[in-house]
């Protein structure tokens, strides 16, 4: 059977391998997969051109299998995670390919409990819908519209996050996706005043130069403008970065170190935080000086989620800009990010309060034969423990395969950016050697 699902659900260009057969198809499983007599399933969308006709397919799916299909429409990804727990629904289905070009589109879904499902959850799934639909005659479900999703969203935003904005100057680049309403309106509603960049989505134009993927022309609008501070998020809204006064770009590692830091010194960090094998050394370092334990987890920020459930911690992200902050929702929020980001700030501007420093990174990708290779390579492994010595903690060196092409993605980051690249030149040519 084939694996459908990747890291962050089944993803495809729409059309070709994501069809609207596999789509309901999907629909039907995981009604099944809901064991509820008649599951209630949420399903929002992000604006992708293919986004009506998956979400149409789902919901046929959903129905076909007994479920009640309940659709909300253009939502960010968070906002399926917060409602599928306060309406107390089964599943939430979201469709969407996150920061990826308009031609892909994507499901994921989430559980009873606003997390996304488990490998295990998932096999099943696939397991269904390589089976087909079950023989006989089935109890046949409704699709509805769901009105009021947003406003429901937006009043669990203004609930968790009681700011006052008035007079505030805030940009937002909302990449042309599913944060194009939710985003402006909130900071609206909290008082600001917003300048607007990717509000204007044509089913094509999702992250297309825009968003936190291409943050450029945020930062340049801000340097150029009055706004004190800038977000940009994804095409479903589950990342952010910031972008501080002077226009310089923040990516998640330095909000992260922000917000860790003021919530630790107000008493409200559970525990330490979660972080990916990407994040910069140098919050590892901020984060050592300011007695904050880190733990590390594999790229993925369904995998941070999974570590701050087993330590019961609150906090942790990744350093593309997924920030989860638990206390409000089980998964990256970039608008909740966006407000918790301000709520740290206070009076400061973002520019002097970032408490770590970002060392220089080199990454280079290198074409192999065969990536699964890589484990049993002991002189790229000799050379990567060597590299590391030489380093002698000031920096780090990361040697890892690709999830899913036949590469080796080789990462430095040292003091400089001269010896960053000089370690990873090295590096490069013996996997190179070993392994192409």
């Amino acid at each position: 059977m084939t694996k459908l699902f990747g890291t962050d659900g089944v993803r495809g260009v729409a059309g070709e391998r994501l069809t609207a057969e596999l789509a309901v198809a999907l629909g039907r499983a995981v009604a099944a997969e809901a064991r509820a007599e008649r599951p209630q399933v949420l399903i929002v969308r992000d604006t992708r051109e293919s986004g009506p006709m998956l979400e149409a397919a789902l919901a046929a799916g959903v129905a076909q299998g007994g479920g009640d299909a309940l659709i909300a429409g253009v939502l960010p990804t968070p906002a399926a995670s917060i409602l599928v727990r306060k309406l107390g629904l089964d599943l939430a289905a979201v469709v969407s390919a996150s920061h990826n070009p308009w031609q892909d589109n994507g499901i994921k879904f989430f559980g009873s409990d606003g997390r996304k499902l488990s490998d295990e959850a998932e096999a099943r799934i696939e397991a269904a819908v390589a089976a087909g639909p079950p023989p006989g005659a089935a109890r046949v479900g409704a699709v509805r519209q769901m009105h009021g999703a947003l406003d429901d969203y937006l009043r669990a935003l203004e609930s968790a996050f009681p700011l006052k904005l008035d007079g505030m100057r805030v940009a937002l680049d909302c990449a042309n996706g599913a944060t194009y309403r939710a985003a402006p309106e909130i900071f609206r509603r909290l008082g600001a005043e917003v300048e607007l960049l990717g509000t204007e989505p044509d089913g094509r134009n999702i992250n297309e130069g825009c968003g936190s993927t291409h943050p450029e022309a945020l930062a340049e609008q801000v340097r150029a403008g009055d706004a004190a501070i800038g977000f940009a998020y994804d095409g479903d809204g589950d990342r952010v970065v910031a972008v501080d006064g002077q226009g310089r770009v923040r990516d998640g590692d330095e909000l992260m170190a922000l917000i860790a830091t003021w919530a630790r010194q107000r008493g409200l960090l559970r525990g330490g935080l979660a972080v990916t094998v990407m994040s910069n050394f140098g919050l590892r370092l901020a984060m050592e000086e300011a007695g904050i334990e880190l733990a590390t987890t594999p790229v993925g920020d369904r995998h941070v989620a999974a570590e701050l459930v087993k330590r019961d911690w609150n906090l942790g992200g990744e350093q593309s800009g997924h920030l989860i902050w638990r206390d409000f929702s089980s998964t990256g929020d970039g608008i909740a990010a966006s407000l918790l980001t301000l709520q740290a700030l206070g009076s400061r501007a973002l520019a002097s309060a970032i408490p770590m420093e970002r060392l220089p990174q080199s990454l280079v990708n290198v074409r192999v034969a065969d990536r699964d290779a890589l484990a049993g390579a002991e002189a790229v492994w000799a050379a990567v423990e060597a590299e590391e010595g030489k380093l002698g903690g000031r920096g780090r060196v990361l040697v890892r395969p690709s999830g899913t092409e036949p590469l080796v993605r080789v990462m430095v980051e040292a003091p400089t950016q001269e010896e960053c690249d000089a370690v990873c030149e090295r590096l490069v040519a013996v996997v190179e050697r070993e392994l192409a």
